[in-house]
Order: C-alpha cells, then structure tokens, then sequence
C-alpha cells in the first residue's frame, strides 16, 4: 500500500505539514519551496525528487509555463503543481483503471505523472509547427515583411522555452534507464524508456524547427 498526495499552489504551512509527515530532504523541500526551478531529478537518500515544466496556450499566443515538483518515495507519491492550469485527474483514473500495473507502487505513479506532463508537450510542437507553417506562406508578401520577422523571432522564443523544459528532462530521464537507477524505480525501466523515447522526438522536432527559422 502507499499514498499519493497532490497538492496546488500549496501555502508555507501546508506544504511544511506535509514535507514534516514524510521526513523530506531539506534541500529538496527548498527548491519546491522557491520554485521556478530548472527540470531534473535527483536523489536525496531513499527519495527521488523530479521537478517538471508544464507547457499550456496562455493567453495573447503566449505559453503558460507552470511546475510540478514531486516527490516519490518507497510509500508515497507527493506532487506539488505551481502555476500549471490542467490537473492530473487523468492520471488517477488511469492508475485505477490498471490495477496491475498500480501494484508496481509509487514508481508507477511517477512514470504516470510524467507521461502525462511530456505528452502534452505534443499539442504545443503542433501549434509551434502550424504557427511556421503560416509565416511561410507568408514570407515573400513585401507588405508583411516586417510583420512575419517579428512572428519569427516571437516564435524563436517560444522554441527555446519548450527547449528549456524539455533537453535537461531528456537528460535526467535517461539516468532512469541506463547505468544504476534508483531503487525506487528499478524495476521499472521500460516505462521510463518509453517516456525518454517520447522526449527524443520532441526534442528532434524543436532542433528542425529552430534550424529552419535560422534566425
């Protein structure tokens, strides 16, 4: 048996109680804590620490960047979501619906949860392609020219923001599959091989995509 535990946009004191209940590693419950931290996962003693970015439209055309943290232990599952819009409702149903693969404990969780964040990386890369697409077809109008440099260079940044989330998760995830992995998730590898092969396309898409903008 062991608890999953979800938090959103938790205060001081919430976030305290539960790190107390659960004896988390000072630093970690810190970096949770300030937030905004670059995508990883780490080790501190029996408990794996990942923190992830979540990639939704915002508003204006803009991308929504969010954080969640999570904490995964031999019995509990915590993920905290700072900023991110969509839940992992999701997720919950999915492990209910597969019980068998629930018995795999918390590290099933964490695949779970991480699957969810990088596949909804898919529908942004969509966008981000479409938005090239447009300024294409667009590119020779003189009327315009000015126009579609500004979309080229909005859309640059774009890429190197999902860039951001995504080339030092692929980094991390490929210590989950490959060479010692945490006991937590050792026996679980094809599942985090699955999520690192995901990544790996992302990543490929948004390198062709900034060496066609070549700006």
């Amino acid at each position: 048996a062991f608890v999953w535990i979800g938090l959103r946009d938790p205060t001081s004191e919430e976030f305290d109680a539960v790190a107390r209940e659960f004896y988390l590693h000072e630093l970690a419950v810190e970096d949770a804590v300030k937030a905004h931290q670059r995508p990883k996962i780490e080790e501190y003693d029996d408990t794996l620490f990942a923190v992830l970015h979540t990639i939704e439209p915002g508003d204006g055309g803009e991308l929504a960047i969010g954080e969640v943290d999570i904490f995964v232990g031999a019995k509990f599952v915590l993920s905290v979501r700072t900023g991110a819009r969509t839940g992992f409702l999701g997720v919950r149903a999915r492990a209910e619906r597969e019980p068998h693969r629930q018995r795999r404990g918390p590290a099933f969780v964490f695949y779970a949860l991480l699957d969810a964040v990088v596949d909804r990386y898919f529908p942004v890369i969509d966008a981000l392609e479409t938005e090239l697409e447009s300024i294409e077809d667009q590119i020779f109008e003189a009327k315009l020219g000015r126009a579609n440099i500004q979309r080229l260079y909005t859309l640059k940044r774009k890429i190197g923001g999902v860039k951001h989330a995504v080339a030092p998760l692929l980094e991390s995830v490929s210590k989950l599959v490959s060479g010692r992995v945490h006991q937590v998730c050792s026996d679980n590898r094809e599942y985090f091989r699955d999520v690192f092969d995901h990544l790996g396309r992302i990543n490929a898409s948004l390198d062709a995509l900034r060496d066609t903008i070549g700006i």
